[in-house]
């Protein structure tokens, strides 16, 4: 945990998810590491503006 970042995500919750709309677990195993990768980078760079 880093104050003011995002690290991650709770990929236990992401998989819950994925599996109850079905997606295949292979398919989540490829993309929500890059997926995930993305939105963290995003969101930090969302919280470093001054309007955040």
């Amino acid at each position: 945990m880093l104050p003011g970042a995002v690290i991650g995500w709770d990929m236990s919750a992401a998989l819950a998810l994925g599996a109850a709309l079905g997606v295949p677990p292979l398919a989540m195993a490829e993309l929500l590491p890059v997926i995930e990768a993305v939105m963290v980078a995003k969101l930090n760079e969302q919280m470093e503006r001054p309007n955040g």
